[in-house]
């Protein structure tokens, strides 16, 4: 999602910076325009960056027979990698 957003910000950033020749008195639409497009930038890479830190989990299954008893031997583990957010 904060990729989306991310690329919004900055379209909508690049609109006003380039595309829009309004004269407005009380706001400079190209430096607000150059801000979202900064914005945009920083919410994009802080999304790929969340992205990539994504929590990862392995599970692992291994059956086998038990030699003294017969009985069938069922272990399970789990791993996740040491990522707090």
């Amino acid at each position: 999602m904060s990729i989306g957003l991310g690329i919004v910000l900055f379209v909508i950033g690049a609109i006003l910076a380039f595309a829009l020749h309004i004269d407005v008195g009380w706001v400079d639409l190209p430096l607000v325009g150059y801000i979202l497009m900064a914005a945009g930038v920083v919410v994009f890479i802080v999304g790929l960056v969340f992205l990539m830190r994504r929590r990862r989990t392995i599970a692992t299954s291994h059956t086998s027979v038990d030699p003294r008893s017969g009985d069938t031997v069922r272990r399970d583990e789990t791993s996740a990698p040491d990522d707090t957010i």
